[in-house]
């Protein structure tokens, strides 16, 4: 049976860490949670206290969102704890503020396209991770050959789904028929373009990966209990 905790804990675990691109819970960026009747109150923390502002904001306007969504809900309480700006940022969220609203000027960009810049990179990492394990699995295919690869050309594993994923997340189309190695916007690259666009993919993925496990040492410096409360 699923308790009230639970379908609040899962929620949160669709809420994605902005530049890492990881759920918050598996990361260990959720210090508490509390469900109390219709009241969630949700505590996060972040590897240091100088992550950057705007990356914060993201994510605890996101889990705040997440929890609201929930049928059951009355009351959401997402607080950022231990953040050079976590008074900032609280406030702003308790009051609805928006992102611009909180940080007034120094909101250079709105929140959509703030998201939407990670939402891309998300994508370039998926798109190379599923490419690379084509290429693995296929000793005849080279990378020159990339270009002709559809989506009903890759295996039916996670690499697939996350990809499909991240394309459904900017909006691209999810048809069998559709070019796996493509730009922002869709469109295929030039076959002699392939070898550079997976290798710029691959120091995308490789710098968002990096980023994760450099964050989790962080996190585990600064809150040693952080590997037992991920999940």
């Amino acid at each position: 049976m699923t308790t009230a905790y639970d379908a609040a804990h899962a929620a949160l675990g669709t809420v994605v860490d902005p530049e890492l691109d990881e759920p918050i819970t598996d990361l260990g960026f959720v210090r508490s949670l509390r469900v109390d009747g219709d009241a969630v109150t949700v505590h996060l923390r972040l590897p240091t206290s100088f992550c950057a502002p705007n990356f914060a904001y993201l994510m605890a306007s996101d889990a705040r969102d997440a929890l609201t969504a929930l049928p059951w809900t009355r009351t959401v309480t997402v607080e950022l704890d231990d953040h050079h700006d976590s008074e900032l940022i609280n406030r702003g969220l308790a009051a609805d503020a928006g992102y611009r609203g909180t940080f007034g000027t120094e909101a250079e960009t709105s929140l959509d396209e703030l998201r939407r810049t990670f939402q891309h990179k998300a994508h370039v990492a998926a798109m190379e991770r599923a490419l690379t394990r084509l290429l693995r699995a296929d000793d005849s295919l080279a990378e020159e050959d990339l270009h002709a690869v559809t989506l009903a050309d890759l295996p039916d594993d996670e690499a697939t789904a996350a990809l499909l994923r991240r394309r459904a997340a900017i909006g691209l189309p999810l048809d069998g028929d559709q070019p796996v190695l493509v730009d922002g916007d869709g469109n295929p690259f030039p076959p002699r373009q392939v070898p550079l666009r997976l290798r710029m993919a691959r120091a995308t993925r490789i710098s968002i990966e990096g980023n994760a496990h450099f964050c989790r040492g962080l996190l585990r410096t600064r809150y040693p209990d952080s590997e037992e409360t991920a999940s």
